[in-house]
């Protein structure tokens, strides 16, 4: 038995398609502590890690663990029919092998989604000694990964006391953007032990930051030639992810 209510459906679409964007289906776990998802990608180039506490909810009953092995494809496109004053409930009965999307407005919509079998194994996040966390505006980060596909596929992200820098050059020429750390309407935070400097698919990134609300803050995590740590709010849910870098031979 399973019910979970939220006031806003909207907020739980945009969460879902910050997910789907790069897992094609998982498994979600819901218990007392609130809703959560971990599942890589799968070239597993990517870790993506949610939480959706249980003070979220309007309405939140479970018993003991409950696992929802979902299409997050599919979900995706059902999330996609909600109205921008719909309500969401979530409930699967003790019998059902579906979940139950019911958005409430100014009409009661349900849909029916199959449960699926996900094979997952428990996913440790990266253990690593960060040298550099900085804060970030949503649409720089955006803007600067946009300009970065004129020039490359990948894209090197760096920083040192007094900048973070996003580099991308090619055949096509060469792409340079810093960011000041006196700029503080761009980049509000900026704490260096170590410079960092990697290098990640532009592809990957791109959708990772697509979910990010433009005027939201992104916390980024950094070391050099180790994953980056990418994280943000949407709404009352906090999506965080690891994206692997492309090793550079000197």
């Amino acid at each position: 038995m399973l019910k979970l209510v939220l006031d806003d459906a909207v907020f739980f679409k945009k969460s879902i398609d910050a997910i789907s964007v790069l897992i094609d289906e998982a498994e979600f776990i819901a218990s007392d502590s609130g809703l959560e998802l971990k599942a890589t990608d799968p070239s597993q180039i990517s870790m993506v890690d949610f939480k959706l506490e249980k003070k979220s909810f309007k309405e939140f009953n479970v018993n003991g663990v409950t696992r929802l092995g979902l299409d997050l494809d599919y979900l995706s496109q059902v999330m996609s029919r909600a109205k921008p004053k719909d309500s969401l409930e979530l409930n699967v009965s003790d019998k059902s092998s579906k979940l139950s999307v019911v958005f409430s407005g100014a009409a009661k919509r349900t849909f029916e989604v199959p449960l699926i079998d996900v094979s997952s194994a428990e996913l440790p996040n990266p253990k690593i000694d960060f040298d550099a966390e900085l804060k970030l505006k949503a649409d720089v980060l955006q803007d600067g990964l946009k300009d970065a596909t004129l020039i490359s596929t990948h894209i090197t992200l760096g920083v040192d006391a007094e900048k973070f820098f996003m580099r991308a050059n090619s055949s096509k020429g060469t792409l340079n953007n810093e960011i000041l750390a006196k700029e503080k309407g761009a980049l509000p935070e900026l704490k260096v032990k170590n410079e960092a400097k990697s290098m990640f698919p532009l592809d990957y990134l791109s959708d990772i930051v697509k979910g990010a609300a433009s005027d939201s803050d992104v916390l980024l995590k950094m070391k050099s030639n180790a994953p980056l740590e990418l994280s943000y709010a949407i709404g009352k849910a906090h999506i965080r992810y690891f994206l692997a870098p492309r090793i550079e031979s000197d």
